[in-house]
Order: C-alpha cells, then structure tokens, then sequence
C-alpha cells in the first residue's frame, strides 16, 4: 500500500499539493488496513487525510536544507535504472 510514498523534500520544482495529498492518503490507507472505507468510516477517513496532508505541507515548508533542490527527471531516472538491474 505504501509503494506511492516518496520523498518530497527539496526538489525543483517543490512538491504539489496533489503529491502531499496522496502520499497522505496512502498513509491513511496503510494505518486503517484499507483502501476504500466504508460509507460509515469514509468522513472520518477523509478528515484523516486532509489532517495529514495539512500537517505534511507544514513539514516541507518548515524543513531546511543546505543542499541544492534534486531534479525529479534525474531522480526518475536513477530509480528506473535501479529497477532495470533489479529486475534485469
């Protein structure tokens, strides 16, 4: 469930809103041990992950770094080549 957690700290261009909320939404899923609530859960499920998302851009806003922003392009393309030997 927590394949789509990446990390979202310095990069260039900074993460999206759409990036937190669902690195958000996974960790919801992974805590409740489901990926779709119920209709009697599903508020309480989407409070969580707006909650989380919320407190996620906090910490990306609030974190500082002396390194200079990583390249998503050039990160995908590392992660490609690590999976190509992998599964090679």
């Amino acid at each position: 469930m927590c394949r789509n957690i990446r990390t979202l700290f310095n990069f260039d261009p900074p993460a999206t809103d759409q990036e937190i909320h669902e690195a958000a939404l996974q960790f919801v899923r992974k805590l409740s041990g489901t990926s779709k609530p119920s209709k009697r859960n599903e508020a309480a499920f989407d409070r969580a992950v707006g909650s989380i998302a919320a407190c996620a851009r906090e910490l990306l806003v609030s974190l500082e770094t002396s390194q200079p922003p990583r390249d998503r392009e050039e990160e995908a393309a590392k992660a490609r080549a690590r999976t190509a030997t992998r599964f090679a």
